[in-house]
């Protein structure tokens, strides 16, 4: 090929280019433009739907919850006590389970829509439940154990989906912050029944468990009572059915407001791609790693969720009794529900300020908090006398025992206001096109690193010391604040269809700061709710 012609060749490359990033721009703007529906009042309705489903949030945290109490009350209920192997198996196998479910989920979400998935999760919940209930050898316990997981990843993976395509854009935080309420909610109650069962006589443990096979009976029957996602129905083109579900949603909507909004759907599916319902999974998939924009928005969302995993909360979740009962704490079990307590209690305080500041402010507040109660905690444990069988050589302690148990809980309200909440709210980041399969792999992210916690934390604390374990928690958090400030982009008030843009200019940190300037109409949240619908 000759020099002339290879110029031109690139010449053409860059202007098709550049062609395309003002069609991207021009769409992301026209569907801005469209969304004028957003400035309407919000019903009841959606508030309903988003707290109905979140009771799939509930499943998550009662199961998280209820097995700190159940490790130190199982006693020899499966035939043996379980060494520190066998804590972390039947801690950890449900975050295997939840990851292949999530997997599950993420491959059938598209093509059979939101709620399919989540009455699946439903049924497998129930079985998991009802086989470690009449578990009495560690293997039916742990296949239970696994089962339940499949239907928490599940139901992990489509709720927070599930309520971000339905709710307002002004409200879209608060409403996926509920069902991480709902989360520490369920924590918190698994927490208070454990207590409570351990002083029961006999195997208290198994009433504990099989509690929780009420809340996901409770959440099939209500789901009939709620609609499918408008994004899907149009994406599967079932427009009549969806503009009824805008109205249910906006019911002072006008018609025109409603077809506007269904035209942006439509542009920003067709934008990327024409027949996303007979496109392949493996195309789809492959879709996130060969464009760009694309990619850095699952990235960033993956990003925040390992952050909320790896930087140590589930330590407490799983082994908060086994490690107040570590360093010196009489009734461990008891002493467990202020962690519960605080992770609920801020978990409110979440759902009144992520639509006020955004994500961004409080993620880098939060995370850098969170950074230094794990650095105080792992100074304060170099002056508890544990030796290398994680056993306590004196019962006075004092002071560092007071210390580890304030930090633990600034920590646990640092992680509840911010991280917590905000790594499931990150779905909102990822484009339409494909928003199931990048919340699959943003669930997959959540359970994977999970798995690494939970199977490694007592093992850590045995080979590099509580200090050392505590430290590596405090490295991980202030790495994941070092992403929060160079990377991660505010969004809140923004249309799905607007969010793509950001990601068009690398990370889009100005981009959208940009934009939250120029668009206060839309980012702006309104207290002015109907309740008449």
């Amino acid at each position: 090929m000759s020099v002339e012609k290879t110029v031109q060749v690139h010449k053409d490359a860059d202007e098709q280019q550049v062609e395309t990033i003002l069609r991207r721009q021009s769409t992301s703007d026209e569907a801005t433009e469209l969304s004028g529906i957003e400035a309407t009042a919000a019903s009841k309705a959606a508030w309903l739907i988003s707290i109905t489903v979140s009771i799939g949030g509930f499943l998550f945290g009662y199961d998280t919850g209820y097995i700190s109490s159940v490790l130190v009350t199982i006693g020899t209920s499966l035939g043996k006590e379980l060494n520190s192997s066998e804590e972390e198996l039947v801690t950890s196998l449900t975050s295997g389970g939840a990851l292949v479910g999530a997997v599950i989920a993420g491959l059938t979400a598209d093509r059979y829509g939101r709620k399919w998935p989540i009455w699946g999760a439903c049924l497998i919940f129930v079985v998991g439940t009802i086989l470690q209930t009449c578990a009495y050898s560690l293997g039916q316990f742990a296949t239970g154990r696994f089962v339940v997981g499949l239907g928490v990843g599940s139901a992990a993976m489509i709720v927070p989906l599930y309520i971000g395509e339905l709710a307002p854009a002004k409200y879209r935080g608060r409403m996926i912050a509920f069902n991480n309420m709902s989360v520490t909610f369920g924590q918190l109650v698994a927490s208070a029944l454990g207590a409570g069962f351990q002083h029961v006589h006999g195997e208290g443990w198994r009433a504990t468990v099989g509690i929780g096979a009420a809340p996901p009976i409770m959440l099939a029957g209500l789901l009939f009572l709620c609609p499918e996602s408008p994004r899907q129905l149009v994406s599967h083109g079932k427009y009549e059915a969806a503009e009824a579900v805008l109205l249910r949603i906006y019911p002072t909507s006008s018609s025109q407001q409603r077809a506007e909004k269904i035209k942006s759907i439509e542009l920003s599916i067709h934008e990327a791609t024409e027949t996303m319902i007979e496109e392949s999974l493996w195309t789809t998939f492959k879709r996130i790693f060969t464009t760009p924009a694309t990619g850095r928005a699952v990235l960033t969302a993956c990003c925040i969720m390992a952050i909320s995993q790896l930087g140590g909360f589930n330590t407490l979740m799983y082994y908060s009794a086994t490690l107040f009962a570590l360093v010196g704490f009489t009734n461990a079990t008891a002493v467990a529900i202020t962690v519960s307590g605080t992770n609920f209690v801020f978990s409110l305080v979440n759902l009144a300020v992520v639509d006020r500041f955004g994500r961004r402010i409080i993620l880098a507040v939060t995370v850098l908090g969170m950074s230094i109660c794990m650095l105080v905690a792992a100074v304060s444990f170099h002056y508890i006398p544990i030796n290398h069988d994680l056993v306590l050589e004196s019962n006075n302690i004092g002071w560092p025992a007071v210390v580890v148990l304030v930090t633990i809980i600034c920590y646990v309200a640092c992680f509840s206001s911010g991280v917590a909440t905000i790594a499931w709210i990150g779905t909102e980041l990822i484009p339409l096109e494909v928003r199931a399969i990048g919340t699959m792999l943003n669930t997959v992210t959540c359970w994977s690193t999970n798995i690494i916690i939970a199977s490694t934390f007592l093992s850590m604390m045995k080979g590099i010391t509580p200090s050392g374990a505590f430290g590596f928690y405090c490295g991980i958090c202030f790495v994941g604040w070092l992403f929060i400030v160079f990377c991660y982009p505010e969004c809140k008030g923004m249309p799905l269809e607007a969010i793509r843009e950001v990601f068009q200019r690398g990370f889009g940190v100005r981009y959208s700061k940009k934009w939250q300037r120029e668009n206060k109409h839309l980012a702006k949240v309104t207290t002015n709710t109907s309740f008449g619908h």
